[in-house]
């Protein structure tokens, strides 16, 4: 049986969702969790590879097994194995050449900025604090030049291993509730480190250091240092999975 479960996580007492050698990744505790529940050792796989403290409300993943127990079941199952920070919120049985990472047609992420005036403790593991004033429909007119197919080189770490840097991005939103300020984007796929450095050139653009008529000369360069600074991981959030 293929089981696709959804999870929600979060990521800031763990190294990202991969299984690593010398750190903890979530793919790792899900994995034992399962052990417990099925006497199997299963290979989870992951829709995304969120990094080093970045959360998650809709990751997906998926593995095979010859366990019994009620697929509706198994979220019960395994939550009663899983720390506090890490939830699965469904399963499914699903084809069994579902693949939770290839078989994605897109990911929706999102990168929370609290612009109050204040810190807020309870916001300080989920948003990106920044005090100063914001020009929200500017960064709204700037996000506009991201949509469609480009070569997204300037937006991603240096060094990062992909054969392509082209992605399609379908939606980019700047949206604003009270001091939170929400950079939602969706794409087919993303970069290292894009969804960062896009939400760190939107926020330039917001507090005046750029105008948004020179991102698309930014995309066009394909130039790392001619894009913004990547705002911190904890600000990161993977919302859904587009199948």
């Amino acid at each position: 049986m293929n089981v696709k479960i959804l999870l929600e996580y979060d990521g800031s007492n763990y190294h990202g969702w991969q299984k690593q050698k010398n750190a903890l990744g979530i793919q790792e505790i899900v994995e034992k969790a399962i052990y417990r529940v099925t006497g199997e050792n299963v290979k989870v796989v992951g829709a995304g590879r969120t990094d080093a403290g970045v959360h998650a409300r809709g990751q997906v993943a998926n593995f095979h097994t010859n366990c019994r127990i009620p697929v509706e079941r198994l979220p019960y199952a395994i939550n009663s194995h899983l720390p506090e920070d890490i939830a699965v919120k469904g399963a499914e049985e699903v084809p069994s050449d579902f693949h939770a990472r290839y078989s994605a047609k897109s990911k929706v992420y999102s990168y929370t900025i609290y612009n109050g005036p204040f810190p807020s403790p309870l916001l300080r593991r989920y948003s990106y604090f920044y005090p100063r004033p914001l020009d929200v429909e500017a960064m709204r007119e700037a996000a506009k030049a991201f949509i469609g197919v480009h070569d997204f080189s300037a937006f991603r770490a240096s060094g990062s291993p992909v054969k392509s840097s082209v992605r399609k991005i379908m939606k980019l939103e700047v949206k604003k509730s009270g001091d939170l300020i929400i950079i939602e984007v969706e794409a087919d796929g993303f970069l290292y480190n894009m969804v960062r450095i896009i939400a760190g050139t939107l926020l330039e653009v917001g507090s005046g250091k750029k105008k948004p008529e020179e991102i698309p000369l930014v995309i066009d360069s394909r130039d790392r240092e001619k894009a913004g600074i990547t705002l911190p991981a904890h600000g990161l959030c993977l919302e859904r999975v587009v199948y």
